[in-house]
């Protein structure tokens, strides 16, 4: 009995000790971010650090930089496997991601059970993994970033009928469309691996898929055209043009990378003479040091990843500089098409587009928003965006809430939805939307599920967004903004809330007042009043066409500048007041005053300036 108890004993430190920090731990390969620690009151949404869920389009999540080893240990220490006889939300979104992936055909109950670990094994069968029915972290990370399901003979569905039109596309399948993979299928399939290099199978694996559906993708050639695709780049086009491209982008290559890709770029540096070290398959520093050369030396960005861009250079560019020539200038870097302003005070996110003067001066998107709590407050700041994101994201340290579409601020904090209870478009939870324009968050910028989509599509690396807590309250532009209700029975608003257009503004075209505008009033007359007092300086507000408070101060502003009694209160009188005055130019900066020469003085402290010349006569 007691070496039973030792033998318990010991099994149990060895899980915490892979585990990490047991409930708290993330899955190995996504990054850490977001809301910091302690629970909220009632008023907030408690969050927690958290997990971008690997995004369905791109894969995975982009990262900042590469990361060191030292990091790499601690992501897998602090992995969570999931295994039979697990129960909770992870268990949930596992399943869900399953039956996505047409894995899991059972009910999304949240328990691990022999239904969840069969799909998991079916799942690293697909993908060459050891197949043990457990979710580790290297399986979840798959899992949630797969793109495709592997088809063979046998398959059939709607992925099939996918399949087949495609390479109908591309030439490569004359058949009917059935969604049957049978003999024509494969025999396809089987042609189109051989254009692309790739093993002649005739099961479509998941390399084959992501080739298929590339953009790199090979049509078939017809009898005319030369159908030796097995070297380089070869043709006899001008300066390049009509050039076949005989090696495909297939997958993003980056340190840690492993696979036949990897064999086939250090081949390829090998034969470019940037590369020096073994044909490994793997990606590790010589490698890393091979890539970013080839990026300095053709003008790029030296990341060390090998994406679309670069592959191209690397396998598909007969201009591609080499090592012992003058290096192409790297190109002037555009400013990114965006950028953005988190106003704290008044808990609204601004979008700026540029101007004629490339400045971001021009809004083009007001969105409600909740920051940090007070106890709990967004990092005030610049901060440069680096485009990572994913389509979901969990806070395993506050019971799994879970967010939309999440878009990294910083290594603490993102943009993201509205809370989630679940991975389930209709599991809203309702009290964290209409906290919607309140502090709520742990530091997390939260949006509506509307504006943190287009914030996930419109924004990426290179954006500079600004957190403020420093700017006027706007009682006029948060009006503008007020929260749309839910549709009765689901948690999808009514309309997404966006501020009224603006109408027409002519300064020299004074309004003819039927009225006396005050505060609450509506219409083009107060959008002309709120203009032409942005015009003079006195109101530095949203002008949307409303009186509030804001534009209420300004006037008064403006009727004590001009010795009349401060109403608050416009009429005719005051409008053509308004037009009457001329704005002041902007003052430019006078030359600066050289220094007087500091000569000795008769008294201290007091300096004799320099006699003035006597003119030549």
């Amino acid at each position: 009995m007691k070496r039973w108890m030792m033998f318990v004993l010991a099994v149990s430190l060895i899980m915490i000790s892979l585990t990490g920090q047991g409930e708290n731990a993330v899955p190995a390969g996504v990054a850490e971010t977001e809301e910091r620690a302690e629970i909220l009151p009632d008023s907030a949404e408690a969050e927690g650090e958290a997990v971008p869920l690997a995004d369905e389009e791109d894969g995975e999540a982009q990262e900042e930089s590469l990361p060191e080893e030292s990091d790499l240990e601690e992501e897998v220490l602090e992995g969570r496997t999931l295994q039979y006889g697990d129960e909770g939300d992870e268990v949930l979104a596992l399943q869900t991601r399953l039956k996505e992936l047409q894995y899991y055909t059972g009910n999304l109950s949240g328990r691990y059970r022999e239904g969840t670990r069969a799909a998991v094994k079916s799942f690293q069968e697909d993908y060459g993994l050891e197949e043990t029915g457990m979710a580790d972290p290297e399986t979840q990370g798959l899992i949630y970033s797969a793109r495709y399901r592997p088809l063979r003979f046998g398959s059939s569905g709607e992925e099939v009928r996918k399949l087949q039109t495609r390479l109908t596309e591309l030439g490569y399948y004359t058949g009917k469309v059935t969604g049957s993979y049978k003999e024509n299928t494969q025999k396809s399939i089987r042609a189109f691996q051989e254009a692309m290099g790739l093993s002649p199978t005739g099961a479509a694996d998941v390399r084959t898929l992501e080739a298929i559906y590339g953009s790199a993708a090979a049509a078939k050639q017809t009898e005319e055209e030369d159908a030796d695709l097995s070297g380089f780049l070869v043709g006899d086009g001008e300066n390049g043009s009509d050039l076949p491209t005989s090696v495909a982008f297939t997958k993003k290559l980056k340190s840690g990378s492993r696979g036949q890709e990897v064999k086939q770029l250090q081949a390829r540096m090998t034969s470019l003479g940037y590369y020096g070290g073994p044909i490994s398959g793997n990606f590790a520093k010589q490698t890393l040091r091979a890539v970013k050369a080839i990026q300095s030396q053709n003008g790029m960005a030296a990341t060390g990843q090998v994406d679309e861009a670069t592959w191209n250079v690397i396998f598909n560019d007969p201009g591609i500089v080499m090592p012992d020539a003058t290096p192409k200038p790297t190109p002037e870097p555009t400013p990114p098409p965006y950028a953005m302003t988190v106003d704290v005070t008044n808990q609204v996110t601004t979008v700026y587009a540029l101007d004629e003067n490339g400045q971001h001066t021009v809004p083009v998107r007001r969105m409600l928003c909740s920051t940090g709590t007070k106890a709990n407050p967004s990092d005030v700041g610049d901060w440069v965006l680096n485009g990572r994101h994913a389509k979901w994201c969990v806070f395993p340290k506050w019971g799994n809430s879970y967010a939309r579409y999440w878009t990294r601020i910083n290594s603490n904090i993102a943009f993201h939805s509205v809370i989630y209870t679940a991975v389930d478009l209709d599991a809203m939870k309702i009290s964290s939307y209409k906290m919607l324009g309140n502090r709520a968050s742990h530091g997390c910028i939260r949006l509506t599920v509307a504006d943190a989509k287009w914030v996930y599509e419109n924004i990426g690396a290179g954006t500079v967004v600004s957190i403020r807590e420093d700017l006027p309250s706007d009682p006029e532009l948060r009006d503008a903004l007020k929260l749309p209700a839910l549709k009765k029975g689901t948690s999808v608003p009514v309309e997404t809330p966006v501020p009224t257009p603006e109408p027409a503004y002519e300064p020299e075209k004074i309004p003819q007042m039927t009225r006396k505008l005050k505060n609450g009033s509506e219409g083009p007359e107060v959008y002309w009043l709120q203009r032409r007092l942005q015009d003079l300086g006195f109101y530095t507000g949203y002008a949307g066409g409303k009186m509030l408070k804001g534009t209420e101060n300004a006037l008064k502003q403006f009727q004590k500048s001009i010795g009349v009694y401060a109403s608050g209160v416009a009429d005719q009188k005051t409008m053509e007041a308004l037009a009457a005055v001329t704005p002041e130019p902007e003052m430019t900066e006078p030359a600066e005053t050289p220094a007087p020469v500091e000569k000795e003085s008769l008294v201290p402290g007091i300096m004799t300036p320099e006699p003035t010349l006597t003119p030549a006569p």
